[in-house]
């Protein structure tokens, strides 16, 4: 008699094995990289992002992030988030990073670069403050230092997801705009940044985008609307009901989208939109915020933030 099991059993106890083993988890593990330009607040954005639960190490050399994320990958670790501040102090090892990168890609881990800058004019002055040499500045000043590292992060700067410009940027605002960059992180995401300013207070310097709505009627010589904001319902409607005005945010938003999507598909994630009037508070804020409302409708993650009111 034969020992062989009838092969007419087999397909009933599949169901059963199946059934007995556990699906695999969706991998959620996330690392940052977080860079740019001595004295931009990379240590105030690691500590956000140590309140918010990441695992953060400071001044890791770039060939350190390679055996630190296998090690969360592979092992039972509850540590699934990794936030590794890299800088270009050591420069022999600093230039590795990009090498890195692309070990991290090939893995498939999720990473994100963000990265933190400053105008020299305001690193300068940091530098003074605290009496400390640029770490790149050798027997120079501390804008050759700057130069120098400029020049050294500039492949990096490119290739960033997030980019945050602290130049006039508290502790606390430097606080929300990094856990703002790491919330909902997920591959298929890319957050707007709409960004309300006036143009004699100048550009934001981390604008990816700039939009002049100086074209439409200023409210400002509007007595009754003058103290107001385009953050108030009559100027609002006062800014939406000029010629061309509601045009302008239908064909603007219709133009974006491809933008957005390409940015998705070359794997960019924040993206800041600066829309501009002559002093950032009536025109620049009222189209902020409708095309915040416009965007919001496709499905996109918005913040719209008015950098100059209050100055007037």
């Amino acid at each position: 008699m034969s020992h062989e099991p009838d092969p007419s059993t087999v397909p009933v106890g599949i169901p059963a094995v199946e059934a007995a083993t556990p699906a695999p988890e969706a991998d959620e593990r996330e690392v940052v990289i977080v860079t740019g330009m001595s004295g931009a607040g990379r240590t105030r954005a690691a500590a956000a992002l140590e309140d918010l639960g990441w695992y953060v190490v400071d001044n890791l050399p770039p060939r350190m992030i390679v055996p630190l994320v296998d090690l969360m990958t592979r092992s039972a670790s509850s540590v699934d988030r990794i936030a590794a501040v890299v800088d270009a102090r050591g420069r022999e090892f600093f230039s590795d990073l990009e090498e890195v990168l692309g070990h991290l890609r090939q893995a498939g881990v999720f990473y994100r670069i963000l990265y933190l800058d400053a105008s020299d004019e305001v690193l300068v002055r940091r530098y003074e403050q605290v009496r400390r040499p640029h770490p790149l500045q050798g027997e120079g000043r501390v804008l050759d230092g700057l130069a120098a590292e400029r020049r050294l992060l500039a492949r990096v700067q490119e290739r960033a997801d997030v980019a945050i410009d602290t130049s006039e940027l508290t502790v606390h605002d430097l606080a929300r705009e990094v856990r703002a960059a790491v919330a909902d992180g997920a591959p298929d995401t890319l957050r707007i940044n709409l960004v309300a300013f006036g143009f004699k207070y100048g550009l934001p310097l981390d604008a990816d985008h700039v939009v002049d709505v100086r074209f439409l009627a200023n409210p400002y010589w509007i007595t009754e609307l003058r103290h107001l904001t385009g953050r108030d319902a009559p100027v609002r409607d006062y800014v939406l009901a000029r010629p061309g005005a509601m045009e302008f945010v239908d064909r603007y938003v219709w133009a974006l989208a491809p933008v957005l999507e390409g940015y998705l598909h070359e794997e960019k994630r924040y993206v800041t939109i600066a829309v501009g009037c002559t002093g950032g508070k009536h025109r620049s804020v009222a189209i902020a915020e409708e095309l915040a409302v416009r965007l919001r409708r496709r499905g996109e993650r918005v913040l719209v933030t008015a950098r100059d009111l209050g100055k007037e």
